[in-house]
Order: structure tokens, then C-alpha cells, then sequence
């Protein structure tokens, strides 16, 4: 599955425009998906927590993102969105091209942003309602999205108004100029191997074809995997395929058995014990599971 279409399980509002490139799309956990996978892309973003607990993973470091909590992301970041224990989420993802923030000339304003993209500036990555300054920004979102359910004339105006200021409040009073050092050339080889993972799961992925694809021992590329990611290869490679299996089983009439076989399980045994464990039920239970089951929270 290609992680576009993860956007296509949001509700998307009508501001967005290849002219502003600006979208806000509202989803929860697990009630659209139990996981969203490691991906990245070229937009910035950020999560806005509005009820229930989820866990929000950005470069291999887990926040545990409750009501209010708003988390950054910049281009290029690995992340992933997951359900936390016993708990559901509702959540706005706001998607924006830093482009809509830079001048096409020099300017001073727009250095701020380019030392942010970088890496020179950090911010924070998760802020809590308990945090200094976290009124201060969190108004601007929600003044962003009350004018969006409107989208009065030269809206577009507004937003960007609020942006500057969202990162004003950021730059000045939360940022850090000491960026942490990042292994570029890490950060490519596991690029790789997750979009290797996104395009090839449904079909055999070995040990050998990763190591070879970054040009690493199997040994070595192991080691190198499991201190970048924090689980196995193999573990990894098995949480996407029930992901994947996971949606199919809820937007598809294919059996079982074609599922498995769709998402990598050569054996119907195999899936049905690590479809179990990690979700707590067989794959039929879950297909067939009352949606209601996790509105409680939302209520």
C-alpha cells in the first residue's frame, strides 16, 4: 500500500488548493485504522491531539500523545501514528508545504525556516498543555481551523497570519540552536528499506535482499536495523503486513485465506497466530467486531 493512501482515510476540508497548499484531515484510532506506518514526506506537519490517548512515533523516539497535544513534524521525518493500549484517539493532521511561508527572494523571516529545514533550529516535537507558551500556539491552530469552517473571502490571508505567528512563538521562545546530530547517511539506508517494505510486502522478503539493497553483510544488516528501528527486521516486516491485512479485512469481501496470501503469509496458521497476538482477536473476530466497540471514548 502506498502511504498516500493513508490520506484517504481523513476527512479532507475544502481549503486546500494547489495555490495554498493547506489541508487539515480529521481521523481517530483504531476506529479508521489501528496504525499508520513509519513513512515521510515532503510537507510540513502537525498532529493535533484533540481526545483520547495514541502513540505517535517520530524518528525511532515514541511520544505518548494524549488530548491537547500537539506534536511537530518536519519534511523528511520518519513517523508513525499507532494505537496506545486500551485507548482510542481522535486527531487532526494538518499538512502544509513550507514553501507557502518562504519568500521566493532573500529575506530574514524565511531564514528562519530554512535553518529550521536544515536542521541549524530545532522546536519541539511534542508539546503538552502543561508546557510554557503551549496556550499561545495552540490558539493559533484553533483560530486556523475555526476560519476554515467558513473559509471566508482571502481566508488564505488569515492562516498564513496564524502560521507566522505559531512560529514566532516557536522560534523565539522554544527553539534550540545546539541541533542534535543526525546520521544522514543512516537515515537513507532505513529510508530504503521502509520503502522497499511499502512496495514489495505482499510479496517473499528475505534478509539477504535488504543487506544487499544498502549494501550491508546480513550480519551487520541485523544489527544495524534493530538499533535503528528498535525491533527486527522480521517483527517489523510482519507489524506492516497485519496492517495491511488488517484494512483489507474491514474494506474488502476476500476471505481469509486470500488476505493472508495477499499480504506476505505464505502460511494460514502463521498469520492467524500473529493476527491474534497483536491485535487481541482472530482475523474473522475483527472483521466482524461492532464498530461502537470504540466510540465509548469519544462520547
Amino acid at each position: 500500500m502506498d502511504i498516500l493512501e493513508y490520506e484517504s482515510y481523513h476527512e479532507k476540508k475544502s481549503h486546500g488548493s494547489e495555490l495554498f497548499a493547506y489541508n487539515t484531515y480529521l481521523c481517530s484510532i483504531p476506529l479508521d485504522f489501528s496504525s499508520v506506518p513509519d513513512h515521510w514526506h515532503d510537507e510540513m506537519e502537525i498532529i493535533y491531539v484533540k481526545k483520547g490517548c495514541m502513540t505517535v512515533n517520530i524518528d525511532f523516539t515514541a511520544f505518548c500523545a494524549c488530548a491537547g497535544s500537539i506534536l511537530f513534524l518536519i519534511p523528511g521525518q520518519i513517523h508513525s501514528m499507532e494505537q496506545y493500549p486500551s485507548s482510542s484517539a481522535e486527531y487532526e493532521t494538518i499538512l502544509f508545504k513550507p514553501e507557502i511561508l518562504i519568500s521566493q527572494t532573500a529575506d530574514i523571516c524565511s531564514d528562519y525556516f530554512h535553518a529550521l529545514l536544515n536542521g541549524a533550529i530545532e522546536i519541539p516535537a511534542h508539546l503538552t498543555p502543561d508546557m510554557p507558551y503551549y496556550g499561545e500556539i495552540a490558539s493559533c491552530l484553533d483560530r486556523a481551523d475555526e476560519i476554515c469552517q467558513t473559509c471566508p473571502n482571502a481566508y488564505q490571508l488569515f492562516i498564513k497570519g496564524q502560521l507566522h505567528l505559531l512560529f514566532f512563538a516557536l522560534f523565539s521562545k522554544c527553539s534550540d540552536l545546539k541541533s542534535r546530530p543526525k546520521n544522514k547517511k543512516s537515515l537513507i539506508k532505513i529510508k530504503s528499506v521502509i520503502k522497499f517494505i511499502e512496495s514489495n510486502y505482499m510479496q517473499k522478503i528475505t534478509i539477504e535482499d535488504m543487506a544487499d539493497l544498502v549494501s550491508l553483510s546480513q550480519s551487520h544488516f541485523m544489527k544495524f536495523f534493530k538499533n535503528t528501528m528498535g525491533t527486527t527486521f522480521i517483527d517489523y516486516l510482519n507489524h506492516y503486513r497485519l496492517t495491511m491485512a488488517s484494512r483489507l479485512l474491514l474494506t474488502s469481501d476476500a476471505t481469509v485465506l486470500n488476505i493472508a496470501s495477499a499480504t506476505g503469509f505464505e502460511s494460514l496458521s502463521y498469520f492467524n497466530r500473529l493476527f491474534k497476538k497483536r491485535f487481541g482477536m482472530t482475523p474473522k473476530e475483527f472483521r466482524n467486531r461492532p464498530i461502537t466497540d470504540h466510540k465509548d471514548i469519544f462520547r
